[in-house]
C-alpha cells in the first residue's frame, strides 16, 4: 500500500525541507515541500506535524542488546534483538563479533548469515578481532588474540556468506600486508582498533577507518600521535564514537568533531547484550558484566562495550559538540552508507528504500520505517 508522511521537517541527508512529504512503498517515490503536495486515494496518509524525519539510523558496530549477543550465533535471536532495536531508529546494522576461539567466532558467522537470509536490515559484519594487541585488548579476552591471518579471514568469509564488510585489527602486531591485500581485494573495510601502533606503523598501513576512536588505543602523545592523532591527521579515515559521555569526555567528543568533521565521524552504540535489559548482571564475552546506572563495567572496572541507545547517541552529538542536526544525520546515517556502498541507504531520495526514522523535538523516537514497513510506533503517535 502506498503511503505517504505530510507536515514533517524533513532532513534528506543533503539538505532539509522545513515542511515537507515522502512518498513511499518499499522505496521512496516522492519527495518535495507541502505546496507540492498532491493527495492521491488509496494512500495512507502519515501526519508528522512537528516532528522530524530523517533516515533510518545505521549501527556498524555492536555485539547484542535486549539478551542477545552476535556471539551466541542464534539466528532467531539476532532476529528479535533486532526488531527491539528498532525502538531505537535503527534501520540498518552490522552484527559485530568478539575476540573469542575460532570455534566460537565461526558459529557466530553461520548464525549472522542465518538471520541475514531473512533479515534484510543486516548489511553487513564487523569483525572484531581477534587480531588485535593484547597491549590495548580492552573488554577482549587475551587468549584468543592472533596475528592477522589472510587465510584464516578467507575462511571466515566464506562461512559468513561474504557478509563480512568492516574488520579491526591492529597492523602493528605482524607484517598484515598479505591480509591487507585480502581484505581489500574483497571490499572488507580495514579499521584501526584495539591497537598500540605508531603514526609511523599506521601511514604503512591499508586502514581507512578507526575503531570506537579514543578507545583501546595508543591515544595522542605530544612526542608521538599515536591512533588517535593518525585519525585527525588522515582527512580521509572514518572514525566511530560511542557517545555516551562514558566512553569519551564530552569536550573531547567536541575536539574530535572539530578535528574529523561531520562528514568522517560515525556514531556507533558498541551495545552488549544488557542493552535495554536495565540494571544488574550480565556478559560479554564469558566475562560477567555488572550493569549500574547506564554503565557496563567488568568486575575489574573497566568498560565493557555500552548500554547506549542509538537515539541517545543522536541527541547527544548535538548537545556535546553543537552541531546541526542535519551534521548529525551524516554521522548516523549518510556517512556510513557512503563508506560501505550502501546505495540504496542513508538518505530520503527517490529510488531510495524507504528506511526512515520520525524524530520527536526531543529527538525521542516516534516511529521507525523499514523497507516501507512500519516497525516501530511509539504508543500514543
Amino acid at each position: 500500500m502506498k503511503k505517504v508522511i505530510i507536515h514533517a521537517e524533513i532532513y534528506t541527508g543533503e539538505t532539509v525541507i522545513a515542511d515537507g512529504f515522502v512518498r513511499f512503498e518499499k522505496e521512496i517515490s516522492a519527495v518535495g515541500n507541502m505546496s507540492e503536495y498532491v493527495p492521491e486515494s488509496g494512500e495512507e496518509v502519515i501526519d508528522a506535524t512537528g516532528s522530524r524525519l530523517m533516515p533510518g539510523f545505521i549501527d556498524i558496530h555492536s555485539h547484542g542488546g535486549y539478551g542477545v549477543d552476535n556471539m551466541d550465533g542464534d539466528a532467531d535471536g539476532i532476529d528479535r534483538m533486532i526488531a527491539a532495536m528498532h525502538r531505537e531508529g535503527i534501520t540498518s546494522y552490522f552484527p559485530t563479533t568478539m575476540t573469542q576461539s575460532s570455534e566460537n567466532i565461526e558459529k557466530a558467522l553461520i548464525g549472522i548469515r542465518k538471520a541475514a537470509k531473512k533479515n534484510p536490515v543486516i548489511q553487513g559484519i564487523h569483525l572484531e578481532g581477534p587480531f588485535i594487541s593484547a597491549v590495548f585488548k580492552g573488554a577482549q579476552p587475551e587468549e584468543h588474540i592472533k596475528l592477522p591471518d589472510a587465510a584464516l579471514m578467507s575462511r571466515w568469509q566464506d562461512l559468513s556468506g561474504g557478509l563480512i564488510r568492516l574488520v579491526t585489527y591492529a597492523p602493528e602486531t605482524s607484517d598484515a600486508t598479505a591480509f591487507e591485500k585480502y581484505c581489500l581485494d574483497n571490499r572488507i573495510v580495514l579499521s584501526v582498533g584495539h591497537s598500540d601502533a605508531r603514526r609511523r606503523q599506521l601511514q604503512q598501513s591499508k586502514a581507512t577507518h578507526i575503531t570506537h576512536l579514543f578507545n583501546a588505543q595508543r591515544g595522542l602523545h605530544h612526542r608521538e600521535p599515536g591512533v588517535t592523532g593518525h585519525a585527525f591527521l588522515e582527512d580521509g579515515i572514518y572514525a566511530e564514537m560511542i557517545v555516551d559521555g562514558l566512553h569519551i569526555d564530552p569536550e573531547m567528543v567536541k575536539i574530535a568533531f572539530k578535528q574529523k568533521g561531520a562528514d568522517r565521524i560515525e556514531l556507533i552504540t558498541d551495545a552488549m547484550r544488557a542493552k535495554g535489559m536495565g540494571d544488574g548482571i550480565s556478559e560479554l564475552g564469558g566475562q560477567k558484566v555488572i550493569v549500574k546506572e547506564g554503565q557496563a563495567r567488568l568486575e575489574s572496572g573497566n568498560l565493557a562495550g555500552s548500554v547506549l541507545e542509538f537515539q541517545d547517541a543522536f541527541r547527544n552529538i548535538i548537545a556535546f559538540t553543537g552541531c546541526s542536526i542535519l551534521d548529525a544525520v551524516k554521522m548516523s546515517s549518510v556517512n556510513q552508507a557512503r563508506e560501505f556502498g550502501l546505495v540504496r541507504k542513508g538518505g530520503i531520495t527517490p529510488g531510495k528504500d524507504a528506511d526512515m526514522a520520525l524524530l520527536s523535538d526531543a529527538f525521542n523516537v516516534e516511529l521507525t520505517i523499514s523497507y516501507g514497513q512500519t516497525v516501530f510506533k511509539k504508543n500514543g503517535k
